[in-house]
């Protein structure tokens, strides 16, 4: 494993950083004992995995609650994913949840791999595509560059295929995007998490497309005069009346329980209270006021990703309308530690939402 003097060498002349959810950790050699979630797309985003059914206003466990429908492919692509282990005897499969256009797997490495964990991945995706190619009749031919379907079209080449399956004629010879992303396990808190999240992704899907107008990502939204990414219900924008959540970090307990219990008040009256929730105070603030279900508006100091979707607790409140997510900053991948000149545009923001109250 390098060090980070060696890293830091390495990346002097690695010229600009893009923006990518695929770049692997600099401090993990991919080979020795750890626990990984991994994400692969289907080339173009097709829908070749099968379909998410069911209906997610149902209550959990109930046989229509939301779940996945594999299609033929679909089932081939999970026998190989559980067939890793024939291959490497080192990495056992925790769990796989296959969605229509991609994938996330656990998978934990229990003893140092031979070879690093992406020509594992890229065996996997090799032996999906001979069968997904034999399944169609498609001739191996020189990989087709990395597209999105909503992109547009490919440039015909001579090299392109046509082809019939579920999502129609598809001119890509290459079952998988080029890549992966992957997660490195901390502790066994955010197994639990992991796993939660991997078995939430059909209902999370379900309610997206049942209630696309709070859960679907909007860009370069006008708020007070900045540009915002945001999700959730911009209804809570139009309230007669906005309470900022603002407490100072050296507030006395006494006069913050009293603070506490004025904006919550205010809250189950109606108002919707209005939080960049930096300070241990206003986090104490905006998670009981949460956790009672109240409107919030919630400041980020990250921009939300096109593809992205509130986490956990937040996606539910976000689907049910109590909660808005919005941020005045670019969307990021880095670890930054938030610093004065984001707090002060967040509290800035916070001041004109709430018309200064």
């Amino acid at each position: 494993m390098k060090t980070e003097k060696q890293i830091a060498a390495i990346k002097q002349f690695a010229g600009e950083k893009r923006i990518s959810m695929k770049r692997r950790s600099d401090f993990n050699d991919y080979q020795g004992r750890k626990m990984y979630m991994i994400t692969m797309e289907v080339e173009g985003r097709h829908p070749l995995f099968g379909q998410v059914v069911g209906n997610p206003l149902v209550p959990a466990g109930s046989s229509d609650y939301p779940h996945m429908q594999l299609s033929p492919l679909g089932e081939v692509v999970q026998a190989e994913w559980q067939g890793i282990p024939n291959y490497y005897p080192q990495i056992e499969v925790m769990t796989l949840q296959l969605m229509p256009d991609h994938l996330h797997g656990i998978i934990f490495v229990h003893e140092t791999l031979p070879v690093h964990l992406s020509q594992v991945l890229v065996g996997f995706k090799k032996g999906c595509e001979r069968k997904w190619r034999a399944m169609n009749g498609i001739a191996a031919v020189q990989p087709q560059p990395t597209i999105n379907a909503s992109e547009g079209k490919m440039p015909p080449t001579s090299s392109s295929v046509s082809r019939q399956d579920e999502a129609g004629p598809q001119p890509y010879n290459r079952l998988f995007a080029l890549g992966y992303n992957d997660l490195v396990l901390k502790n066994y808190d955010e197994f639990v998490r992991w796993k939660q999240y991997l078995a939430q992704n059909p209902y999370r899907l379900a309610m997206k497309r049942a209630r696309p107008e709070y859960l679907r990502v909007k860009e370069n939204v006008d708020v007070c005069g900045r540009m915002c990414s945001v999700v959730g219900n911009m209804a809570l924008l139009l309230a007669p009346k906005k309470l900022r959540v603002r407490i100072s970090r050296s507030i006395d307990p006494a006069l913050l329980a009293q603070e506490k219990e004025r904006l919550l008040s205010e809250a189950r009256s109606g108002a919707v209270l209005v939080s960049v929730a930096i300070s241990s105070g206003e986090k104490q603030v905006t998670r009981a006021a949460f956790d009672e279900g109240l409107p919030l508006i919630i400041l980020l100091d990250n921009g939300l990703h096109p593809m992205q979707k509130p986490s956990g607790e937040r996606f539910r409140a976000c689907s049910e309308g109590r909660l808005l997510l919005l941020s005045p900053f670019p969307h990021h991948n880095e670890r930054i530690p938030i610093i004065r000149t984001i707090c002060e545009t967040l509290n800035g923001l916070a001041w004109d939402i709430s018309g200064g109250k």
